[in-house]
């Protein structure tokens, strides 16, 4: 099995070229193509989505590559050698999603691991390794997965993901935050009163435009813990607030940017999510909106929901950062998700299909009292807490079903 010796290696020399894309006839490249790494994700029991971006120079502009069509042959193998290819095909890389490449695999064994590459132009990348999940109406006796998220760059190394990497994981859930769209960041006071001092720092001013956002998560992805994470286990990934703007909801953007501007940062910012993550064409995003929430099976001992919070939630009624409570709290047409969201999860959980139930989404559903001495309780305003009567209609659904796990981020 391909291991983290194994993988450092094949990156480092996939990775030592001239920083430049040679321009000549044959479209051959000076530099290596697959700097950002291979992904697998959003898993299913006959196959899962693999994924990479061509990009020579990741932080420069098209990531260095000429505005054409690249063609991307890419080969699924039983091995971690690929000495056994069960499937294999040919992507375009198209300048409009960033030379991305999403490849849905289908047609594979339940509940066993495949290995895969991507070749082009002479150049191949390292091999990932994906899991597809357990069949329909398997009875697995246990279930071992990670999660992750909330990984600003600047404010820490990636360890955690060279451990994850190393995991017998049947996937990894990412709850969100996969990027931090702020400019760079300063030695600054938290709410704590420390002194946080950035371990590292991003490149560029805060992402507003498509090119911004691509940056960022090509910088992001540069990481080689957080390489090895992708090609070493499968990714369920969601979107919270900082792929877009910190504690962002609907229309609102935290801020006093007009609805309608702040739809075309969306946009923006939701293509560069989908051109980075290993996720199925049914989440290509329809200018500022895309079909996030959906649902994953682990046989018949878990289900998923993955909720999406953000695209649909009411403007916060008591300031979006860390407050007390306001007189408007308990507003009774306060949302956390969509009206068709909810409906969705309301079906699900009364008509389970596994013996435990997941809600896999991205803030906090209980309340935390922020206040350590005297005064009033301090909540997250931008967490379930901040939407009270969302809050407590989720709740009231989950009273007497038994067996239902959350999980949250933030």
């Amino acid at each position: 099995m391909l291991n983290r010796r194994q993988f450092v290696a094949g990156a480092a020399a996939a990775t030592i070229a001239a920083p430049a894309i040679l321009r000549a006839q044959n479209g051959g490249f000076t530099a290596a193509p697959f700097s950002l790494g291979v992904a697998a994700g959003d898993p299913a029991p006959d196959g899962f989505v693999i994924w990479t971006r061509l990009a020579p120079e990741p932080l420069a502009e098209h990531g260095g590559m000429a505005m054409m069509p690249v063609e991307v042959r890419w080969e699924v193998g039983t091995d971690d050698q690929l000495r056994n290819i069960v499937a294999r095909g040919t992507e375009l890389a198209r300048p409009e999603l960033a030379h991305s490449v999403h490849v849905e695999l289908a047609g594979l064994q339940p509940d066993r691991p495949y290995w895969y590459r991507f070749r082009t132009l002479g150049e191949k990348s390292v091999i990932g390794r994906g899991r597809t999940l357990p069949a329909a109406g398997a009875s697995p006796r246990a279930l071992r997965f990670g999660v992750a998220g909330c990984q600003h760059y600047e404010a820490g190394y990636y360890a955690a993901y060279r451990a994850l990497a190393n995991e017998e994981l049947a996937f990894l859930y990412h709850y969100g935050d996969y990027i931090y769209e702020g400019w760079e960041s300063a030695i600054e006071t938290s709410h704590s009163g420390d002194i946080v001092v950035p371990v590292r720092h991003h490149v560029g001013q805060r992402c507003y435009d498509l090119a911004d956002y691509r940056r960022r998560y090509a910088q992001y992805k540069t990481d080689p813990d957080l390489q090895l994470a992708h090609a070493m286990q499968t990714w369920i990934a969601t979107f919270d607030d900082h792929e877009v703007r910190d504690n962002w909801g609907g229309d609102y953007d935290a801020g006093e940017t007009p609805a309608e501007l702040f739809r075309t940062r969306r946009a923006a910012a939701f293509q560069a999510w989908y051109e980075h993550m290993p996720v199925r064409r049914s989440l290509f995003p329809r200018g500022a909106s895309i079909d996030a929430y959906r649902s994953a099976r682990y046989g018949d001992l878990v289900s998923f929901d993955i909720l999406d919070t953000r695209q649909y939630r009411s403007p916060p009624p008591c300031g979006d950062d860390f407050a007390p409570a306001c007189p408007t709290l308990n507003a009774p047409d306060a949302a956390m998700i969509s009206a068709e969201e909810e409906a969705w999860l309301a079906r699900n959980l009364a008509r389970p299909q596994a013996r435990w139930s997941c809600i896999a989404q991205q803030v906090m559903m209980m309340a935390l009292n922020r206040q350590t001495g005297d005064g009033p309780v301090i909540l997250n305003m931008d967490s379930w807490a901040g939407h009270e009567a969302a809050r407590r209609r989720l709740l009231a659904r989950l009273r007497g079903l038994g067996n239902v796990v959350v999980l949250t981020g933030d």
